[in-house]
């Protein structure tokens, strides 16, 4: 015991006077810095970063093809497959069972063959899931589809941001991850808007653009320079950051200190699923989890399946109104890309959370509003999407790419999120059996639950803006 309690106390030391080695050198580092930041800001020296996003958010893309197809073909494939309500029913909701299954699955797979051979593996699930819909016959054929599209969303949901976290120089890095979730918007609005003209196997099909120029854009983009390092693959390494910080850029600062994170890291035991929960990990663990937590029973789900009855209910069309709805995601989404950098993580969450709850108090008791004054409703429905779209839905994805240390990046990101993919499966199971019971409280647990999101975010979420990932995980888990 006596032996193990040392070692144990041996692996805090070494962890914690690695956080005061990068913290102490956070400070000098700034102004010698400046001539890196100023070179790794050049366009024309990131050019590579840049290309190396635009192909990965092509899986983000296709995250949102999966997600929006079944709302424009329900009437269509119930008509020419016989289907009954609870076959589409299940059809529909098998999609979070596969990434459920894709979440648990999205840790290991990156850390065993990489980011991007992670991704070409999404890829093939999409691809024969898509192919499975379009030949479908009857409703196994159709979800099995399903179930396969859903494994690799799970996939994609975890190995984008996390690929681009990686990759990107820390003055880019929050703008760039977030084009994760502009991408997820407008997949789901443009599988939408395009569905209502498109029959629905041709609708499958178009889910395989995203995954061809993702397959062929692999070719020519580097792997994660972090990862490298982590496996011990040095020349390539040294070669992949090259690439994505320009052949005149000097690299030497920013790979001595990736280097020597990951040396830090390496002397620790390897990281299991119950290894999250010791004191060294555990700040980060809470944070990542409780906020994936946190955006989807503040009710994001339940609301997109309410959205059309709100609208016919107050008189307006349900596609416009859906349209609507859904240009505002993408909208203020990619605003969000342009201020994440400067205004922070921080501030957007706090901002998008008081939002959230606003609308839910507005659209709380909808039968008075709807009686008193309809636009109310409709009102409420659209701030709470626009606020989610502001900072809940795709800063919670960025800091969970920001705060795991690289040992533990797998198991972690893994678990949250598998943790997300479940709250989005249980608020959308629970959904009509709440509104059955009470729709004034349902919109007021979720309000509740958004109130609690601010308390969260003020009490336990670091600013990680500014900063490299190694600074973000020394002082976290200091």
């Amino acid at each position: 015991m006596a032996i193990k309690e040392d070692i144990e106390r041996g692996n805090d030391t070494v962890l914690e006077s690695a956080a005061v080695s990068l913290l102490q050198e956070e400070n000098d580092m700034a102004d010698k810095e400046d001539g890196y930041t100023d070179q790794t800001s050049s366009k024309a020296s990131l050019w590579m970063v840049y290309f190396s996003t635009f192909v990965a958010v092509c899986g983000s893309f296709e995250f949102g093809s999966c997600a929006g197809y079944s709302s424009p073909t329900q009437t269509a494939i119930r008509t020419d497959l016989s289907l009954s309500l609870a076959e589409y029913s299940v059809f529909g909701s098998i999609l979070t069972f596969g990434a459920m299954i894709g979440a648990i699955t999205s840790g290991p797979i990156p850390d065993f063959i990489g980011r991007k051979g992670a991704m070409r593996t999404a890829t093939g699930f999409c691809v024969g899931g898509w192919l499975a819909i379009y030949f479908a016959k009857g409703a196994l054929l159709l979800d099995v589809g399903r179930l396969a599209t859903g494994y690799g969303m799970g996939v994609f949901s975890y190995v984008v941001p996390v690929f681009i976290a990686e990759i990107a120089p820390k003055n880019l890095r929050g703008a760039l991850t977030t084009i994760n979730q502009l991408m997820i918007c407008t997949g789901v609005s443009v599988a939408f808007i395009i569905g209502t003209v498109l029959t629905w196997r041709a609708l499958a099909l178009t889910g395989l653009i995203p995954c061809a120029v993702l397959l062929f854009g692999l070719f020519f983009i580097p792997e994660s320079p972090r990862w490298l390092a982590k496996i011990g693959r040095e020349k390539e390494f040294e070669a992949a950051l090259q690439d994505l910080r320009g052949k005149d850029t000097n690299i030497s600062k920013e790979a001595d200190e990736i280097r020597d994170y990951i040396e830090t890291l390496e002397r620790l035991p390897k990281a299991k699923m119950m290894d999250l929960f010791q004191r060294r990990y555990l700040n980060s663990v809470i944070i990542g989890v409780g906020l994936m937590v946190f955006q989807q029973f503040g009710g994001i789900n339940g609301i997109c399946f309410y959205v059309s009855n709100i609208f016919e209910t107050a008189g307006f069309s349900a596609a416009v109104g859906t349209i609507i709805y859904a240009i505002l995601q993408v909208v203020i989404t990619g605003l969000n890309t342009t201020v994440i950098d400067k205004a922070g993580r921080k501030p957007l969450l706090l901002v998008s959370s008081t939002g959230l709850v606003l609308g839910c108090i507005l659209s709380g008791d909808h039968n008075l509003a709807l009686d008193a004054v309809p636009i109310l409703a409709v009102t409420g429905i659209l701030i709470y999407i626009s606020a989610f779209s502001a900072g809940m839905g795709a800063v919670p994805w960025v800091i969970m790419s920001e705060i795991f240390p690289i040992n533990i990046k797998g198991a972690a990101g893994s678990l949250a999120t598998l943790v997300n993919w479940f709250g989005a499966w249980a608020v959308s199971y629970t959904f009509n059996f709440l509104m059955s019971w009470s729709a004034y409280g349902t919109f007021i647990l979720y309000a509740a639950i958004n109130a609690g999101a601010i308390l969260f975010v003020v009490t336990l979420v670091p600013e990680t803006k500014g900063k490299t990932l190694e600074q973000i995980q020394a002082a976290i888990n200091a």
